[in-house]
């Protein structure tokens, strides 16, 4: 059976519903309220449906320490300290209400990923329409549990998660009370590499745990994202920015706003494609029908005289007997004089 349509603000997301696209701000607004204002403004002219901000500060996701584990090793941020990343990286609560604001003024949903729980209450204040969870919070079933008991639609990423992690954190979400639940493939690397996407496991999360499906997507370009709605994903989430030239912590990462365009353009042509299950003649084939190949007099015949396949052959257009019949007609005689062009029917043979 297909999962049920999950709704955020009224737009139901899920099996036979085009793919819902969610344009990740992050801290691509590089510290400028104006330019995370300018990012709304572009996710909605790219046509996304969504844009998602994610509520932390450096204090609330880490603490300020230089120990074992608290430098990035490896990747795109190289040798940064935690805390100063997420000091660059945040966005400000006291933006979060005027950016709600603007959303909503410019017609675009808005919502968030929390990442504790004063987050959480920050976010409902604001009437956030959904909650998603990234994926290094997916083990957080506190976390899980808080954003479910709003009776929310629930958004979880699966990056690094075990099938045992996914199945618990999917069983704490519906312990909670969530209001729908849309998990998103994902492979936690920035950018993520092609040849580590494997998107053959969207189906499988359908499939196992009977919800809507989606992909969030680090990797470069938009091919990943248009493949998985060839797979199934309702959801797609990518990064975005103004300009990957003017910098910023995900930017490298993200699409620019004519790449969103393309994004949101090409993953519902992929879903309008995929269609139904159909065999046979449509509508749009009509003017088709004719050039198919069909037997034709293509040398003037006497009646009486033999049919061969000098003066018969399979030829296009498709006017007359279709090829199957060759074999039976080859050696029999005219029924009436055949001119050259003439396409063969059945009562020009005796």
């Amino acid at each position: 059976m297909p999962a049920t349509p999950v709704k955020i603000d009224g737009r139901e997301i899920g099996p036979g519903h085009p793919p819902y696209i969610v344009a990740e701000m992050s801290g691509n607004h590089n510290g400028e309220i104006g330019r995370a204002k300018a990012l709304i403004d572009a996710a909605k002219a790219a046509g996304a449906d969504a844009v998602k901000l994610q509520t932390y500060t450096a204090d609330t996701i880490t603490i300020d320490h230089d120990g074992p584990g608290f430098l990035v090793h490896g990747g795109l941020w190289d040798g940064r300290r935690l805390y100063e990343l997420y000091q660059e990286a945040h966005t400000p609560w006291d933006w979060h209400a005027e950016l709600f604001e603007h959303a909503r003024k410019v017609g675009i949903s808005i919502f968030s990923s929390p990442f504790d729980p004063t987050a959480v209450e920050l976010l409902e204040g604001l009437g956030a329409p959904a909650y998603k969870i990234a994926s290094f919070e997916l083990i957080d079933i506190p976390l899980i549990e808080q954003c479910a008991a709003t009776g929310k639609p629930l958004v979880m990423s699966t990056g690094l998660a075990s099938p045992d992690e996914i199945a618990e954190a999917v069983a704490a979400a519906r312990g909670a009370g969530s209001g729908g639940m849309i998990l998103l493939h994902c492979t936690s690397a920035y950018p993520a590499p092609m040849s580590d996407m494997n998107l053959v496991t969207i189906p499988h999360l359908a499939q196992t745990h009977g919800v809507v499906v989606g992909l969030s997507d680090h990797t470069m370009g938009v091919a990943a994202s248009v493949a998985a709605v060839s797979l199934g994903a309702s959801f797609i989430e990518k990064h975005f920015t103004l300009s990957r030239a003017e910098g910023g912590v995900d930017s490298a990462f993200s699409l620019e706003p004519h790449e969103l365009e393309r994004l949101v353009k090409e993953a519902r042509d992929a879903w309008e494609a995929l269609g139904v299950l159909k065999h046979g003649e449509l509508r749009s084939e009509d003017s088709s029908r004719d050039h198919r190949r069909s037997l034709y007099v293509v040398a003037d015949v006497r009646k009486g005289e033999l049919i061969t396949g000098q003066n018969v052959r399979s030829i296009r257009p498709g006017l007359g007997l279709p090829p199957k019949y060759l074999p039976q007609v080859l050696g029999k005689r005219a029924a009436q004089d055949l001119a050259r062009g003439t396409p063969l029917a059945e009562t020009m043979v005796e």
